[in-house]
This record gives structure tokens, sequence and C-alpha cells, in this order.
């Protein structure tokens, strides 16, 4: 009862912080519904964000909801992670640079009935918005004015899961997502000339509403060699929100609101293989249908999203009597095309919050980049794991504008023996 109350204490501490903080500050996320979180787990970000085909009784991947029964039927799962992000962001009036940090998510795991049914749970970032731009223009260099747009908040979500042994060698499993927050967006214009009038514009997105995912996995082992292969699948799905828009000038307030908004069609397939426990070699692709969904009641606003991931993770010996030899060591690259383009080849930056299309302050451009590095440090007494990752990512493009950025992030993988029967 007393590791019930803790973790209901923590899921509500979490929950509270997640919906009040800003865990962004790229001016990328004023696209869309804001900087997608792919949920991938501290562990696998270090190996280029797979997961898909990952089969670890260490690690919980939420993102492969038919994972959660590589767990042995004595282990209760605990994950909680943190991290630092610097970013510096460059286009052609010069170069800002911005730091971070939050809470990044909290997820557990337990068998239910032996190695044939185990159920997740957890809180995780869904989108996140926050940006602050300013950027000077004129009219036909007679009348001069900044344009300011400035966004916070973001979409969170909290899931539980379910996964099932159907064979040996085959599992499936379901994740059922409850999505909540609020976005702000809001747009300026201030000339500097006394006779012309400012206008501003608040824009207030809120979301209330449901998804869903399901996974499978093939998996074998013999020898010293095992083998696993995964996919995941989502539906389209519409997206119980509301949007009101408040534009305000010296004459008038107008407010408009809006609806017709959806969740794309996701699916991914992944690979893994591990030698003697020491050697895992990885790969993963994801598809984001986002040309297909409704955005403020138009389809084929954006372009697709597809992601590319690959890894690596090594240790000496996983039973050495050495420290280093149990140390576990990882890296790995991700490349995808971005998350809001534009399908006509324009930047998403030309659609505003209210839908309409604006002339472009900067464009995305179709390849994103980042590289990771990582490090598992085992404790002696038992299997939970401290990891620590350092990701180097890179967006956009300098004549427009780029974001390079650096993200530390902290993890404690707590496994603990909770059910376990002692006998006199």
């Amino acid at each position: 009862m007393k590791r019930i109350l803790i973790l209901l204490y923590t899921f509500s501490l979490v929950i509270a912080t997640a919906t009040a903080q800003n865990v962004t500050s790229s001016p990328f996320s004023r696209h869309g519904y804001g900087e997608l979180n792919d949920n991938v787990p501290n562990t696998y970000r270090a190996m280029g964000g797979v997961g898909i085909g990952m089969r670890n009784s260490k690690v919980i991947t939420s993102a492969q909801p038919a994972s959660y029964t590589s767990l042995d039927s004595l282990t209760f799962m605990f994950d909680l992670a943190a991290s630092t992000s610097w970013s510096r962001y460059t286009d052609v009036s010069g170069t800002k640079n911005k730091a971070n940090g939050t809470l990044e998510y909290l997820t557990l795991q337990l068998p239910l009935y032996k190695r044939w049914v185990a159920v997740s749970a957890g809180v995780q970032p869904y989108t996140s918005v926050g940006y602050d731009i300013g950027l000077r223009d004129s009219i036909n260099s007679d009348y001069h004015y900044t344009q300011s747009y400035i966004g916070q908040g973001g979409i969170t979500q909290v899931y539980a899961g379910l996964s099932v042994n159907i064979l040996d060698w085959f599992a499936v499993g379901a994740n059922v997502y409850y999505l909540f927050g609020k976005t702000s967006n809001i747009r300026a214009v201030v000339f500097d000339e006394a006779g012309l009038h400012p206008t501003e514009q608040h824009a207030i997105f809120t979301v209330n509403s449901v998804r869903l995912r399901y996974g499978a996995q093939l998996f074998h082992q013999f020898d010293n060699h095992a083998f696993a292969l995964g996919g995941i699948f989502e539906n389209k799905m519409r997206l119980n929100a509301d949007y009101t828009a408040v534009e305000l000038n010296t004459y008038d307030t107008v407010t408009t609101s809006g609806t017709g908004f959806e969740l794309p069609m996701v699916w991914g397939i992944g690979g893994s293989y591990t030698w003697a426990n020491r050697l895992t070699l990885a790969f993963d692709y994801q598809h984001q249908a986002l040309s297909q969904i409704l955005y403020h009641n138009r389809v084929g606003a954006f372009q697709d999203r597809n992601t590319y991931s690959a890894g690596i993770q090594y240790r000496h010996n996983p039973t050495g009597r050495r420290y280093i030899d149990r140390i576990e060591w990882r890296c790995g690259l991700r490349v995808d095309d971005g998350q809001w383009t534009m399908d006509n080849g324009l930047s998403s930056t030309d659609i505003e919050p209210n839908g309409n299309l604006q002339p472009s302050t900067f464009n995305l451009q179709p390849k994103n980049y980042t590289a990771s590095i990582g490090i598992g440090f085992p404790l002696r007494a038992s299997a939970t794991i401290f990891n620590v990752t350092l990701e180097y990512s890179h967006k956009g493009h300098r004549s427009a504008l780029e974001e390079n950025s650096l993200r530390l992030t902290l993890n404690a993988s707590i496994c603990e023996n909770w059910f376990f029967k002692r006998k006199l």
C-alpha cells in the first residue's frame, strides 16, 4: 500500500508539472499542434530513437505496446526522466541562445499473469509549444513595423497499455492515450509611425481527446543470438479540440472559433539483433500521414513525415566482475522530414493558427538530423540502471532559420522484485 501511495503521489506531481511547464523554446513549435514527441525511453534515445523492434526486460518501451511482456514475472519497473537543453537559433538577422529544463516522462510496468500478460502506464508530453519571435519589416520603405509571435503550452498524454504473449515467439499489445492540454499563440503587429494602429490576435487551442496505438512483435532466441521484429499502427482519428481566436485592434474586437482537427494515421516497423547479451543493433522506420489530416477543416495542409532511426549498444561483459565491463555504451542517428512541412513546397509557417495562409517568415527544411550517444550505469546489487544521453540535433537552414541544439537527459530505470514470495 505504501508503494502504491508513493506511485500515485508521483503521478500527480508529474501531471501537474507537465501541464505547467514549457519544454521547448523552438520557433518550429509554432507549426501545427506544436513540437511532436516520439515518446522513446531515454535508453533508446541514445540509440537514435529506436524502439519498435526492441524487446528488453529492463526497459519500458511505451512506443511499442507489444514489448511489455518482455518483463519477467517477478519484477516491477519504474522509469523517471528529466532533461536540460541548450539551443542556438540563427537567421540572416543574427543569433539567439536559449536554455530549457523539464521533467520528461514517468512510466511504470508490471506483470499481470506470469510471463504472458503485462501492463504499463505513464505520463508523457505529446506536443510542446514555446517560442518568442520578433521580425522587423516595412511597406514600400515608408511604413515600418514589428511582427511578434509568442506561443506557450502543449498537449500532455496519460496512457495505459496491455501486452499479451499469444505464443512463445509472438506478442501483441495496445495503448490507450488520454490527451489534454492547451496552447496559446499570440500574433501582433506594431507600427513605428504614430498614425498607424497596432493589431493583435490571441488564439487558444484546447484538447480533450483519446487516441489508440496497436503493436505486434515476433521474437526468437537461439544460442547467443536473439532477434526481434515489430510493427505499430494508429488509425487516423478525430481530435476533440476547440479553437478560439480574438482579434484586437483600436476600433473593434472580433472573436472567431473553429473545429475540424485530426490526428494522423501512423505506422512503423523496426528490428533488432542481440549477440550474447553484449552487442545490440537496431533500426526503425516510422510514417505519419500528416498530409491526410484535417487541420482547420482543411486537408492537405502538411507533408507526410518519415523518420529513420538506427542505433547500437555494447557492453563488454554483462556478468563481469569489473564494473566497467557491465557499463552499457550507446550511439545512434535519426533523420526525419520535419514535422509540419507544407505539401505545396512552402513552409508550414505560412499557416497561421486560424488556418489562413500568410507570407512566409522562415522555412522548415525537408531534413532534420539528430546524433546521440549515451552511457548506462548499472547498480551493483540490483537490475536498476541510471542512463545519461546526449543528443545533438539540427533543423532548418541559416538562410531562413537554423536551429542547433544539445540536450542532456538523465533517467533512472528502476527494477525491483516486488512479487517474490518469501518462504520460511
